[in-house]
């Protein structure tokens, strides 16, 4: 009958259906196909067969699994590391009869014990602040001009001899610092402390030559590569819409590189001046050279003296007892903290903006 849709030849005795032919012209858009027309199995969905599976274990999941892994390891090594420098240290610190924080002589390999690093730490700290003092004006100025004033032809070779120096080793800085620049660096004392010796930091009688002024000149020649070069490569990174957009509104060469260049690689900048001082605080040949190992807090440059806690290290290390060892790993430990502090000092410092957070990361 025309009022009903047909039935179907393959229903079973007892069932009611109707035909795929009447079902797609119900206007429905799906046909209601039974099981038995694909042989007991489910009827692909939407006429194309259904979706893929996502596997369980993919590449993806793989790799993400590894980034994850590598970077927890890192903090797993430094863990690692704080754990053996405490377990090591903790029996000379047990037999130190000074305090350790405050006292400024070094003593370790005694029959009674008694070091401290006070003297160590700051000799550390005066002179990485120092080199950075003197190293990163002339680093930005050269990145400066490497980035924006010299000439293609000229900047490319001169910023690959920028990079060579940063590969130099540092006992060749501590040779040449020893034997060519202390006689300069001695004449200069000398005549700093006849004009200016009425300041605390240039007085005193002498002798003068292996000082702290000679170590932070060493130290400030060896971190000017690294940060020249990073400081070089942010520059170039600046927009040049930035840049366009400065010169169009007037601005003359400084003024654009004040406005547009400098604001935007200040994180970089940052992170540069970070990782040079943290070559600085972790120096030890090139101090061992030219410091003249003394145990005193002062804050003359030009008398010899000073001292570092990695420069201690390689000095006395040969010569030292279990006491003296596990002291001179209480000093390192104390000088791991004092690089953590200023790297988590460095990263506060960046994020401290907010417009350079994104750039920063």
């Amino acid at each position: 009958m025309g009022d009903y849709p047909s039935r179907s030849a393959s229903v079973r005795a007892g069932a009611s259906g109707v035909t795929g032919r009447h079902a797609r012209s119900a206007g429905t858009g799906v046909s209601p196909i039974p099981p038995d027309d694909f042989d007991g199995r489910r009827p692909p969905l939407g006429g194309g067969g259904a979706l893929p599976r996502k596997s369980r274990f993919s590449v993806e999941t793989g790799f993400r699994g590894l980034s994850t892994a590598a970077g927890a390891m890192v903090l797993v090594i430094i863990v690692a590391i704080a754990i053996f420098l405490i377990s090591e240290a903790k029996p000379a610190l047990q037999a130190n009869t000074e305090n350790f924080f405050t006292y400024q002589a070094w003593f370790p390999n005694d029959a009674d014990p008694h070091f401290g690093i006070a003297a160590l730490a700051f000799g550390t700290l005066l002179t990485s602040l120092i080199a950075l003092i003197l190293a990163v004006p002339i680093a930005l100025g050269i990145a400066l001009f490497l980035s924006h004033y010299a000439p293609r032809r000229l900047a490319t070779p001169l910023g690959f001899v920028v990079d060579l120096l940063a590969a130099v080793p540092s006992v060749v800085f501590g040779l040449w610092g020893r034997d060519v620049l202390m006689v300069p660096v001695q004449e200069l004392s000398v005549w700093l402390n006849k004009y200016f010796g009425w300041l605390p930091i240039f007085g005193g009688d002498g002798p003068f030559g292996r000082s702290i002024l000679l170590g932070s000149l060493v130290l400030a020649i060896m971190v000017l590569p690294i940060m020249t070069s990073l400081s070089r490569e942010v520059f170039q990174q600046t927009p040049a819409m930035n840049e366009e957009a400065a010169l169009a509104l007037g601005a003359t060469k400084w003024e654009m590189i004040r406005t547009a260049v400098l604001p935007y690689g200040k994180p970089g900048v940052i992170a540069a001046v970070m990782l040079g001082l943290g070559r600085a605080l972790g120096e030890t040949i090139a101090l061992a050279m030219t410091l003249g190992i003394v145990f005193n807090i002062s804050f003359n440059l030009i008398e010899n003296g000073g001292n570092s806690i990695a420069a201690n290290i390689a000095n006395t290390f040969g010569e030292a007892n279990d006491t003296g060892r596990g002291a001179l790993i209480a000093s390192g430990l104390v000088l791991f903290a004092i690089t953590l502090v200023v790297n988590m000092a460095a990263r506060a410092i960046i994020y401290r903006r907010r417009e350079f957070r994104d750039s920063a990361a």
